[in-house]
């Protein structure tokens, strides 16, 4: 697929039908692929991979590229096609500046996941059937991809692009996958229990900014922790409440327009499971509002910002596992 990924690249560059390319580079190790920028042909061939370590979401990043003068080429995984049309939805990508190229995704794995299975020495990885074959200082090393991908992969929503302007490869189809499954499993937890669950992940929170950064739902110009008035602007938490608030409050901000891409997670330096607090916001606006999808389209309005008479009133009271 790279190499089918670089011929289109370079034929739409060639053309003058696009002036730079969206994708993915190699950084200082073999599995550290980072999102990057391609205008020459040179480039492309030099640098430009797509392999089982490109699960960086480019969505993000076309909201200044879409500003440039030109149009960008970006290709685009399926869950990343759902940031897009959000992204559309909100007024933040100049849609008639971008060409967009859906590629197939099996699922990316990333060094921290492998190295959690006892992979080191990562020097490169490739894949044949359902296996990763890693290359490592120590030997090859043949392991079973569905045991090295990370949560959101396993659980993955959707195979389907929802949009492209044009597709590499054959499309897929909306999953039925159990990403609500954990969800469940704490919603059933005693207040305490979840609480002290919650505090044992936040508390390894380092306010690194990672997860907002790279999070496609976080395009605010000025963000509310960047507020130097705020009392809390890019700096450590100093007490168990800011761990909470911090997160907490992201939460909220993205609630109605998180599309579950996983990003959060992904970058977390402490591995702390972000993309929970973001899907129970999705689970409960499903059961209460009806089925929404994020970035499905760019014309619906998100149930948190359109009112029907037959909205759940703000009298009931929601239960769920036995417990408020």
């Amino acid at each position: 697929m790279q190499k089918i990924m670089i011929a289109k690249a370079k034929e739409l560059l060639q053309s003058g039908a696009v002036d730079r390319v969206l994708g993915w580079k190699t950084g200082e190790f073999a599995y550290d692929i980072t999102p990057a920028v391609f205008e020459t042909i040179e480039e492309l061939e030099q640098s430009f991979v797509y392999d089982d370590f490109c699960g960086a979401n480019l969505s993000k990043y076309l909201i200044k590229a879409s500003r440039l003068d030109g149009k960008t080429l970006v290709f685009l995984k399926p869950c990343d096609t759902y940031s897009f049309n959000q992204l559309i939805k909100e007024h933040r990508i100049l849609r008639d500046n971008v060409y967009v190229v859906g590629v197939p995704c099996e699922g990316k794995t990333d060094g921290e996941t492998l190295k959690q299975h006892g992979i080191k020495g990562i020097l490169g990885i490739g894949s044949q059937g359902d296996d990763f074959i890693i290359d490592t200082l120590y030997g090859e090393k043949t392991v079973k991809r569905a045991d090295v991908l990370p949560e959101r992969c396993q659980n993955c929503k959707s195979k389907q692009h929802v949009v492209y302007d044009e597709l590499l490869g054959e499309d897929g189809q909306v999953l039925d996958s159990h990403r609500f499954d954990m969800v469940e499993k704490i919603e059933a937890m005693t207040p305490d229990e979840r609480f002290d669950f919650w505090r044992g992940e936040l508390s390894r929170c380092i306010r690194c900014n990672a997860c907002r950064n790279v999070c496609p739902a976080c395009s605010c110009e000025k963000c509310v922790f960047d507020n130097d008035a705020s009392g809390i602007a890019q700096k450590a938490a100093a007490d168990s409440f800011e761990e909470n608030m911090f997160h907490i409050i992201r939460a909220f901000h993205v609630a109605g327009r998180c599309t579950d891409c996983g990003e959060c997670s992904r970058v977390c330096p402490q591995n702390i499971p972000l993309h929970l607090l973001n899907r129970k916001f999705i689970k409960d606006i499903n059961e209460l509002y009806g089925d929404f999808q994020a970035g499905a389209d760019t014309e619906s309005r998100a149930p948190l910002t359109n009112y029907q008479e037959s909205d759940v009133e703000p009298s009931i009271v929601y239960h769920k596992g036995g417990n408020r």
